[in-house]
C-alpha cells in the first residue's frame, strides 16, 4: 500500500493514546462491517483500514467518524459514507501506478483512500471551493499524502495538464459526465460517478463507463445513490 501512516499510526506522530486506540478499533470494526456487507477486493479493504477517517471529519463530529454515513464538512459539502468510498474505489478496479483524476476533493478522505491503491503521486484532484482545497491539502500533507496534486477550479473542466488519465471519478452529481473529463481519460479508461437521472423517478444513479476508441462511452448503471449536486 502507498501513502503515509498505516492503521496503527496517529496524527500526532504515532503515540498510542487511548483516543488513538479507540479510533483504530472503530476503524477496524468499520472495515469488518464493509467486508461482511460486500465482496470488496483486499486492496480496497486495506486502503479503508489505512486511512484515518476521523482526521478528515470536523472535531465536533469525530465520535461518528466510523459510522457508515455521510457527514457535513462545511461549504454545504459532505464526506461520503465509508461504504460508498469503498464501492467507488473497488468498482474502478484500480492498480498501483495508474493515473487517476478526481473531481471534487472535499475534505480529502476519498482521495487518500484512492491514493493508498494507486500511489499519491498518481492522483490529481480538482476542488471548486478554495477553502476546502486548502484544508484538504494541509490535512493530506500532515497524514503523509502530500504528493496528491490538488487545484482549485471548475470540475467540469477537469485537469488537462496531466491527461490522459487511466480513470476518473466524480464525488458530486452532474447531469452527465463532463465532456472535458471524458476527453481527458484515455481510450479504454474508466469513469465513475453519480449522475442526475432525467427519468420519471428522478434521483441519481451511480454510473460506470468505459471509454471506447471512438471517444464514446459504454455505460452501466450501478444503483441509486445520493450525492451533493456538482456546482457550475
Amino acid at each position: 500500500m502507498f501513502g503515509g501512516r498505516g492503521p496503527d499510526d496517529s496524527a500526532n506522530g504515532g503515540n498510542d493514546s487511548t483516543d488513538d486506540h479507540d479510533y483504530r478499533r472503530a476503524r477496524e470494526r468499520m472495515v469488518d462491517r464493509l467486508a461482511a456487507r460486500e465482496n470488496f477486493d483486499d486492496a480496497t479493504l486495506a486502503a479503508m483500514e489505512a486511512v484515518p477517517r476521523h482526521e478528515f471529519v470536523p472535531p465536533g463530529r469525530r465520535d461518528r467518524a466510523y459510522e457508515d454515513r455521510p457527514l457535513p464538512i462545511g461549504s454545504d459539502q459532505t464526506i461520503s459514507a465509508p461504504h460508498m468510498v469503498a464501492a467507488m474505489v473497488d468498482q474502478l478496479d484500480l492498480s498501483p501506478g495508474e493515473s487517476v483524476l478526481e473531481i471534487g476533493t472535499g475534505c480529502g478522505y476519498h482521495a487518500a483512500v484512492t491514493a493508498e491503491v494507486v500511489g499519491p503521486e498518481n492522483l490529481y484532484s480538482v476542488e471548486y471551493h478554495e477553502s476546502l482545497a486548502e484544508s484538504a491539502r494541509g490535512q493530506l500533507d500532515d497524514l503523509g499524502y502530500g504528493d496528491i496534486s490538488i487545484r482549485v477550479g471548475d470540475g467540469h473542466e477537469g485537469w488537462p495538464g496531466f491527461a490522459p488519465y487511466d480513470a476518473a471519478y466524480l464525488t458530486a452529481a452532474p447531469s452527465d459526465f463532463p465532456d472535458a473529463v471524458v476527453e481527458q481519460v484515455r481510450p479504454g479508461g474508466r469513469l465513475l460517478g453519480p449522475l442526475e437521472s432525467g427519468g420519471r423517478l428522478g434521483g441519481q444513479r451511480l454510473v460506470f463507463a468505459r471509454k471506447r476508441a471512438d471517444g464514446s462511452l459504454d455505460r452501466e448503471a450501478r444503483g441509486r445513490v445520493r450525492f451533493v449536486p456538482m456546482l457550475d
